[in-house]
């Protein structure tokens, strides 16, 4: 740990601070990082400004901010010696990602700025480094549009719809497409919408570092993070910074971004879960705009996915991730959510965390660890408590139900029918009525998280098993399917077209979030039997609870 004037800073990668996994000075990524490169686990080194700095930040304003700068640019100078790069460097370029992480998980609440240093010179440097102008182009493209977003405020929709028109204009589908040309063009477009909307955007890349910090603090106290600390009661003080080297999932063709969970979140099955995307970035994947692909070949199968799974296509770098998976599972006796990138072929680990499991997965899990010695009986029980055990059972549709209309990913499991809302406004306003709602959007995103909470249910018709709306529904045990790709909503017109079948807002439909099948009109709900795990716990609290009464 270095330590300039009173604002620490911690190593992780590199030195030899032997800080340990400390949560609540280091934040739950810094914390995971800290462990994990402590195990030497592929992971990109970096440093952590703690959140007990980013709650001073926020409290004392611009005079501690310019202390933070200090040292935050004296760790940067050591990093650099490490990586062998320089920020802001016309020969070789070094690039850093800067990222929140609370204490407690707020998936998708806190912000994150990634492929920080990039002005014109050094992305020309990066072309000619990497002789490959187009992921060049592509990265500033991608740092101006989430610098703009995250720092200066400006609304995703002024880039999105500059995006759509490159597309068509080249006649394409997907922003991978697009040459390296129409990518300069973009960002140079992007940049006078920022000028015209904001400021000029900044070239010094210290500028950039700083601000991007000063965001990510700032990030704790914005409505949406204060709405979903209110609504989960998380009790927590501040983010801490993580700032790390970047590793590029959009690199080329033998690159990739995902999110692996070593469990499935609403079974508890021991299986690979998640998504990734080949030749994306991390955003991508967790912020829903993009639908992911399955992780194994077994998951594509079943869902009838015509996409690659990443076993065929990253055969090693698979393999690999498996294994890392069952590693950190064990070290950590829970099951973990690992963010991961690859960059031509060579794995690297971004982010491990205790999964959010359903009530009934929680139950398996447990009964599991506990038969394969990594915590004990006591441990399980404390985990899963005689009452959340009585409702652990979650409700389906019956059969002899109609036929469904459509299938989305199964994200959240839950059964539930209710009266189709469109913004998460209409949620709370329905739900205040005595309602059930079940909220449909193409995506979510953080501004959503009241309309969640309000909700029965969630559906939309984008993102992966991994991506805002899933994690967020899951942590609060809402029903939810994502990806139903066949749904064509028109928020304007408050409707949603499925075949032939025009839905709008008050109409009823019933969702499924284990099988993923959605319906039309209200269904026939039932109860499933309790499973063996569920038994088990139950055996195990009256045996603990005869013991206590005989003492």
């Amino acid at each position: 740990m270095s330590t300039p004037g009173d604002v620490p800073v911690f190593r992780f990668g590199y030195g030899n601070d032997e800080i340990g996994p400390d949560r609540q000075r280091l934040g739950n990524k810094g914390a995971g990082l800290v462990a994990m490169a402590d195990m030497g686990l592929p992971v990109p080194p970096g440093f952590i400004v703690g959140t007990e700095t980013g709650a001073r930040a926020l409290s004392e304003g611009a005079s501690f901010q310019r202390r933070v700068k200090v040292a935050v640019l004296r760790a940067m100078r050591d990093l650099e010696d490490v990586v062998g790069y320089r920020f802001g460097g016309s020969e070789k370029p070094f690039l850093v990602s800067v990222r929140s992480g609370a204490a407690v998980s707020m998936p998708g609440m806190l912000d994150t700025v990634l492929n920080v240093g990039l002005n014109n010179v050094t992305t020309e440097a990066v072309s000619r480094i990497t002789n490959d102008p187009r992921f060049a182009w592509d990265t500033y493209r991608r740092f101006v549009q989430s610098y703009s977003s995250v720092v200066l405020g400006l609304e995703a929709s002024l880039f999105d719809s500059v995006m759509a028109e490159a597309r068509a204009r080249r006649g394409v589908e997907s922003d991978g497409e697009l040459p390296a040309d129409d990518l300069r063009a973009l960002t140079e477009a992007f940049k006078e919408i920022v000028a015209e909307e904001a400021e000029p955007f900044p070239d010094d890349v210290e500028v950039q570092l700083e601000q991007a910090m000063v965001a990510v603090f700032r990030s704790w106290d914005s409505s949406t993070a204060k709405r979903f600390r209110s609504l989960t009661d998380v009790n927590a003080d501040g983010t801490a910074a993580v700032v790390q080297a970047m590793v590029f999932g959009n690199r080329d063709a033998r690159s990739c971004t995902g999110v692996y969970n070593t469990r499935n979140p609403s079974t508890g099955v021991h299986a690979p879960y998640g998504d990734f995307i080949p030749n994306a970035q991390g955003e991508d994947v967790v912020g829903g705009a993009h639908s992911g692909f399955e992780l194994s070949e077994e998951a594509r199968e079943a869902s009838f996915s015509d996409g690659p799974s990443m076993e065929a296509s990253f055969p090693e770098a698979y393999t690999k991730l498996l294994e890392l998976g069952e590693e950190l599972e064990k070290e950590f006796a829970k099951p973990q959510e690992i963010e991961f990138t690859v960059e031509a072929d060579r794995l690297w680990l971004l982010q491990t965390r205790a999964m959010n499991l359903l009530p009934a997965a929680g139950a398996r899990v447990a009964v599991d660890m506990v038969e394969k010695g990594l915590i004990n009986r006591s441990e399980a029980l404390a985990r899963c408590s005689l009452e959340d055990i009585t409702a652990l059972v979650n409700s389906r549709v019956a059969p002899g139900s109609d036929r469904p209309i459509a299938r989305g990913l199964a994200a959240s499991a839950g059964a539930v029918s209710g009266t189709v809302v469109f913004t998460s406004e209409q949620a709370v306003a329905a739900k205040d009525k005595g309602g059930m709602p079940i909220l449909l959007r193409p995506t979510t995103d953080p501004k959503d998280v009241h309309g969640m909470a309000a909700s029965a249910g969630i559906l939309t018709s984008r993102g992966g098993q991994t991506s805002h709306a899933a994690v967020v529904a899951r942590s609060m045990n809402r029903p939810c399917i994502v990806g139903a790709t066949s749904l064509a909503i028109d928020l304007t017109q408050q409707s949603c077209t499925i075949l032939d079948q025009t839905i709008r807002a008050g109409d009823v439909l019933t969702i499924d979030g284990k099988s993923g099948f959605i319906y039309l009109g209200e269904q026939p709900l039932e109860q499933p039997a309790p499973s063996s795990e569920i038994a088990t716990l139950l055996d195990w609290h009256a045996k603990a609870s005869s013991s206590d009464k005989e003492a």
